[in-house]
């Protein structure tokens, strides 16, 4: 497919939970095309069928709608370059090995698996790199081969890398890279079941699909000189690399999903905002030009330019996205925070409370919105409390004070036509004119009263509204009895 459009892909295998890795590839890739006006491709290449999870395919589109990244052409609405499944694909590949084979730069390899084990034997015993092919079906004459085929003697079909020379390339992020021929090994092609290998079916999938910018980890810049020698081999047109740095957990070890490390969903399972997660993977490996850090998708579209990407690795930095989660929570409006706190504050309360005026005391109060529930522990059921919790210097209180406090409090409270957060407070605040105290002294307790904590979502009169007339009254009679021993 012939164009002159920039097109990615995004080609993920359907293998479990969204890795940050992956993520990250599916950002960029869609940054790439967005910012030139051009075309996102959702690839699913499920060809490794033992690795396959049943769900993962689901995973893959649903994090993909929640995150923005819409992709123009892909399995569920199809597209020109159609099907969008590796594995729908299949009966071409093994087509386009023959032709390289026709051509002489590839060869049926017959090894078997007890040839190739010995040969790896040999390999260790010599202190040799195991794995590499020796090459021994490389230049078999062609009636041997056609013998063997006749047999029906199981195959591979493996690509003939030139032995001498150099192959280079260059890459977006690392610059020109030149490798020895000398090191490419033969890599199969097409395995003895007829199914392509995945840097077979990748190379070909993105030619057929007219991938103009491949993106993907630094991981692959070893395969790429063999990728290129097979569209060379074609006469196929190469695409633009752009190889992004590893995603490290620390500075030794790279962040996997074998090894559990957090996948998108678990960070969205733990209260992370899509938003912030996706603002956060931005900026592993990649850096804006100028202070700000803070970007929507809208924005990142803008600003992409792949030349900002770093060769050095990523470190996946919990503090830095809890900072970025917190400011995505701040800018979000009362009634925004609401509808994505609830779900966290109905986890920790089961009883009637005023849900907005709740949400209002928590929104400054939170950065990521799984710590919500351990914040409201009080609601359904007043811890006990230590009474020194009324001793506080700053308020002028102490246990003592607090009784005197809570006393006038419940006469004032008990009164009260109109139970509203401002109706509470000008009535508090009246009675500590009354009495020449300043308000700290009246209220402070009323939130140990009511609460048993020190730290709350809001002070003692925001308390009192959001739990309502009934249970403040029975707090604070509860709180007085304590304070009388």
């Amino acid at each position: 497919m012939a164009t002159n459009q920039v097109r990615t892909r995004f080609a993920p295998s359907p293998t479990g939970y969204m890795h940050v890795g992956n993520l990250r590839t599916a950002l960029y890739a869609y940054l790439q095309a967005k910012h030139n006006d051009g075309t996102f491709i959702l690839r699913i290449e499920d060809t490794d069928q033992g690795r396959l999870v049943e769900g993962a395919t689901d995973i893959i589109y649903d994090t993909c709608r929640q995150t923005g990244l819409i992709w123009d052409e892909g399995p569920d609405i199809g597209g020109p370059v159609g099907p969008y499944i590796q594995s729908q694909r299949m009966g071409m590949f093994k087509e386009y090995a023959e032709k390289l084979v026709e051509a002489g730069k590839a060869y049926y390899c017959f090894c078997t698996p007890e040839r190739l084990e010995q040969l790896h034997a040999d390999q260790k015993a010599a202190g040799e790199a195991v794995g590499h092919y020796d090459g021994h079906c490389r230049n078999l004459p062609k009636e041997e081969v056609d013998r063997l085929l006749a047999a029906g003697t199981p195959y591979v079909i493996r690509q003939k890398c030139p032995t001498e020379g150099v192959t280079s390339f260059d890459d977006l992020v690392y610059g020109h890279i030149e490798v020895n021929n000398s090191e490419l090994e033969d890599q199969i092609l097409i395995k003895t079941d007829g199914m392509p290998t995945y840097n077979f079916a990748n190379v070909v999938d993105d030619h057929l699909m007219g991938i103009t910018h491949v993106i993907r980890g630094s991981e692959y810049l070893s395969s790429t000189p063999k990728y290129n020698l097979l569209y060379q081999a074609f006469g196929w047109d190469l695409p633009v690399y752009i190889h992004c740095p590893p995603v490290m957990k620390d500075a030794q070890n790279k962040l996997s999903k074998r090894n559990g490390d957090a996948s998108y969903q678990d960070l969205v399972a733990k209260g992370y905002l899509s938003q912030a997660v996706m603002n956060y993977i931005l900026l592993l490996g990649w850096s804006p030009k100028g202070e700000e850090e803070i970007f929507s998708l809208e924005e990142m579209i803008k600003i992409w330019d792949p030349a900002n990407i770093s060769k050095s690795p990523a470190i996946f930095d919990s503090l830095k996205l809890r900072a970025i989660n917190a400011e995505y929570i701040r800018r979000l409006s009362e009634e925004e925070f609401l509808e994505v706190a609830k779900p966290w504050v109905e986890q920790a309360v089961h009883r009637p409370v005023d849900m907005a005026l709740l949400c209002q005391c928590l929104h400054n109060r939170c950065e990521v919105l799984g710590e919500i529930p351990e914040q409201l522990d009080f609601i359904d059921q007043m811890p006990d409390y230590d009474l020194e919790l009324y001793q506080n210097k700053k308020q002028k209180t102490t246990p003592e004070s607090a009784l005197e406090a809570l006393a006038a409090l419940e006469e004032v409270l008990s009164g009260l036509d109109t139970w509203t957060k401002d109706a509470i407070f000008e009535a508090c605040k009246a009675k500590a004119e009354a009495l020449e105290k300043k308000n700290g002294w009246l209220l402070y307790p009323l939130g140990i009263a009511l609460s048993g904590k020190n730290r709350t979502p809001g002070g003692g009169t925001e308390i009192a509204a959001y739990l309502g007339r009934e249970l403040t009254m029975e707090r604070l009679k509860a709180a007085l009895e304590k304070l009388k021993g």
